[in-house]
């Protein structure tokens, strides 16, 4: 009889025990689950800017002590550029790597970050994009949580001959898309919409005269091997605002103790890519300066003609916002803000003795 009871007793206490593992609150449970998410990426696997974030991955796993897994897919085997936007929107991706000119009109107040407006280097066009952002936070990424943005160091001319002055535009053909393309016919010369990966080519045909890119492309490109001469055009050279967003609800969704984990790992994972952004130039002019390649920096008071040439595509940038109902003077207010920006994070940078291959004198080695 004992021995019944006793099993009677140690019976009832597992029925217990196991009312009690189906009756815990479900948010102490599903903490301890794997969070699984999809990272798309369109750059190739061997790029700087992939295998940064291939890093970020790796270490949020880590932090979070194998809670969060994330399966990678670089080089477009997941979502090309132009759909990753929307590729995270319908959950084929729960985070996504591109920029915003393969969307364009998607996000059009963000789209004032990659005008002419003067951004000395890679380091500061990577600060001004974050500062913009989170100081108008714009409506338009409301269905994203921006992880954070970056930039490309400010477009420079590669030529076959050189380029010194704006007369020295005229007649050259030069590979610039988008926005870029409207600075390059702003200067003289006839921009072509020429696919990135097939200008190498097209300029050691005879093609195309040029290219205007950051710095860096001069080695990750080899565009080096077929230019002769760099011009410095950092004052009119646009940046473009590259960005890492996951998708609102799936990041609302983690633990509160996993977002501040992901929350830490983006913002010193934001200062990572600025300086990565900014070393490329210096590969960049080594790879040049290897192959005789003459570097040209133009004086002041020429690139004072060059800033007033590409003044227009600002006007009509804010023209076409105010035809989209914004206010004119808050739209004139972004690109102050940018403008000051540029400004302020030059001295600090200077301040921070982190040096340039572009920009004013005090920022270079």
């Amino acid at each position: 009889m004992r021995e019944k009871r006793l099993s009677m007793v140690v019976l009832v206490g597992m029925i217990c025990l196991g009312l009690m593992v189906t009756l815990l609150p479900s948010g102490k449970a599903d903490a301890q689950k794997v969070i699984n998410l999809k990272f798309a990426n369109y750059l190739p696997a061997p790029a700087g800017q992939s295998k940064i974030c291939e890093e970020f991955n790796a270490e949020l796993e880590s932090r979070t002590g194998g809670r969060v897994k994330i399966r990678y897919f670089p080089g477009g085997s997941l979502l090309n550029a132009p759909a990753v936007v929307k590729g995270i929107e319908t959950g084929i991706a729960d985070i996504g790597f591109s920029h915003i000119e393969y969307t364009p009109g998607r996000f059009p107040v963000m789209e004032a970050a990659e005008l002419p407006l003067g951004y000395p280097t890679g380091w500061v066009a990577n600060q001004i994009m974050n500062n913009y952002y989170n100081a108008f936070k714009p409506k338009e990424f409301q269905g994203f949580k921006v992880m954070w943005f970056h930039a490309n160091t400010p477009s420079m001319l590669m030529t076959v001959k050189p380029v010194r002055k704006l007369e020295d535009m005229k007649g050259l053909i030069i590979r610039a898309p988008a926005i870029l393309g409207d600075v390059i016919k702003a200067l003289g010369g006839t921009p072509a919409p020429t696919p990135v990966m097939e200008t190498y080519d097209a300029i050691a045909k005879g093609v195309l005269q040029g290219a205007f890119v950051g710095g860096g492309e001069a080695r990750t490109l080899r565009f080096g091997e077929v230019v002769k001469y760099i011009t410095d055009t950092w004052r009119v050279g646009n940046s473009y605002p590259f960005y890492v967003i996951m998708n609102r609800k799936k990041y609302e969704s983690l633990p509160p103790d996993i977002k501040e984990i992901f929350d830490t790992l983006c913002g010193e994972y934001r200062e990572r890519f600025a300086l990565m952004w900014n070393s490329m130039d210096f590969y960049g002019r080594a790879f040049g300066k290897e192959r005789g390649v003459e570097y040209i920096d133009l004086p002041d008071e020429e690139a004072k003609r060059w800033t007033e040439a590409v003044e227009p595509i600002i006007g009509d940038y804010i023209q076409r916002m105010v035809s989209k109902g914004y206010a004119e003077s808050e739209v004139r207010g972004w690109i102050k803000y940018l403008r000051e920006q540029a400004e302020s994070l030059t001295k600090k940078q200077i301040e921070l003795k982190i040096t340039s291959v572009t920009g004013p004198a005090e920022l270079r080695p």
